[in-house]
């Protein structure tokens, strides 16, 4: 599916003013999660949906955890962001499933009239793995996603080919190695030259370093960018 520019994507960045109502969702989804709304002017608007996926550390069953860093945790330090923004916990040694997931993204969808074109995903360590899976999984649902320090299955390169993904690595992690984001990078480019492929290497950083890729306006102006919208040219009567 092919993805779009939107030229409007200044009117969905961080700078947009509005104050979010950030609530614990348990028992509706098949994770518990962090429901983030923005401002009822925006949410008037059919806002896009933008989820968050926590690395390992966070896991359990202790939602506080997810406040530890990454996207909730920048919101409720006051950034601003015009989406409905979704951060689930996965379970104590679990992986992330897509399948669960979705059945967020679902109950949520079921519940706010959201823009289904602009569905966004964010994650690191554990959750740039879940990113990539999730991504890999329902490319025709997943707008853009941003991946940091963790890797995908090979396996899912020819849906993730399709997907405008930004994937970013430390070359000093000593927790995941950077061949991990290097291999699904070059599997990825081996099916259409990586057209639709972003990916940085950030030279001296460590693991924990890419989390302050979530507080910085680049990320999220980066996957704001995008739409699942089909531009239509209709020739005018004669």
């Amino acid at each position: 599916m092919k993805k779009t520019t939107l030229l409007f994507s200044l009117f969905l960045s961080v700078q947009f003013i509005g104050l979010s109502q950030i609530t614990a969702v348990k028992g509706k989804a098949d994770y518990n999660f962090w429901l983030a709304l923005p401002s009822d002017s925006v949410l008037k608007t059919n806002p896009p949906i933008l989820i968050f996926l926590h690395g390992k550390s966070l896991s359990g069953s202790d939602m506080n955890l997810v406040k530890k860093y990454g996207v909730i945790h920048e919101m409720e330090k006051g950034r601003k962001i015009g989406a409905i923004v979704i951060a689930p916990q996965v379970p104590a040694g679990k992986s992330w499933e897509p399948k669960k997931v979705l059945d967020v993204l679902q109950y949520v969808q079921s519940q706010y009239k959201t823009d289904t074109n602009r569905v966004y995903v964010a994650g690191m360590s554990l959750g740039g793995y879940g990113t990539l899976h999730f991504a890999g999984a329902y490319p025709e649902i997943v707008t853009a996603a941003v991946a940091l320090c963790g890797g995908g299955n090979v396996k899912d390169a020819g849906n993730l080919a399709e997907v405008p993904l930004w994937i970013q690595h430390g070359n000093l992690d000593n927790a995941v190695p950077i061949s991990e984001s290097d291999k699904i990078v070059k599997a990825i480019k081996d099916c259409n030259g990586g057209k639709n492929l972003t990916y940085t290497v950030v030279k001296g950083a460590n693991h924990g370093d890419l989390e302050k890729v979530f507080r910085t306006d680049e990320m999220y102006n980066w996957l704001f960018q995008f739409s699942n919208a089909v531009e239509t040219i209709t020739e005018e009567k004669k």
